[in-house]
């Protein structure tokens, strides 16, 4: 090859139209800014937010395709940074992780934050609502294409379960959407 510096260039200039045209795409069918998803309800004590949680339901994603006993690990870092970790379950036991790492995007309420597990692209993880005893949590973002219904038990009680449901609803998502999550 006689320009491999020009091929670079084109290979690059390529791959980055690709992912703003992807970009675009997502944008358009998923409006961003959507004023029907709600802000977070109230404020979030960061202390009582971290640990385990277990999923009870979720939009289903491809990135969670399959995925059963999810659990979503928060902790603190030393640098004042989150550390996450989720993991699941795929049909064959075998667990997948997934690492990643949050801040605080909103220090008024703490209930917005950004999220990556992929470098430098951060994504919007809003804790919707939650118990006063930090027992559930709804997550979403502005968007309203994700959500996810935590708890800190991974098999609460049904009545439980249809009252984060009903929550949900009122919030304005579409519940019809939900995927139940199993949990060992």
């Amino acid at each position: 090859m006689k320009h491999p510096s020009r091929f670079a260039a084109l290979a690059a200039l390529a791959g980055t139209a690709l992912l703003l045209g992807g970009c675009a795409a997502v944008m358009a069918r998923h409006p961003i800014g959507n004023s029907a998803v709600p802000q977070p309800a109230k404020p979030v004590e960061l202390s009582r937010y971290l640990g385990r949680w277990y999923e009870i339901a979720r939009y289903e994603q491809g990135f969670q395709k399959d995925c059963d006993g999810v659990t979503a690990d928060y902790a603190l870092r030393a640098d004042g940074k989150i550390s996450v970790l989720n993991r699941c379950r795929k049909p064959d036991g075998k667990a997948t992780d997934a690492k990643g790492v949050a801040y605080i995007a909103n220090t008024a309420s703490n209930a917005k934050l950004k999220v990556s597990f992929f470098g430098p692209f951060y994504g919007d993880y809003w804790v919707l609502d939650h118990a006063d005893d930090y027992s559930w949590s709804i997550v979403g973002e502005g968007s309203g294409r994700y959500l996810w219904l935590l708890s800190r038990e991974a098999v609460p009680e049904p009545a439980q379960v249809e009252a984060l449901i009903g929550r949900a609803a009122a919030l304005g998502y579409d519940t019809s959407m939900l995927r139940r999550t199993r949990q060992p």
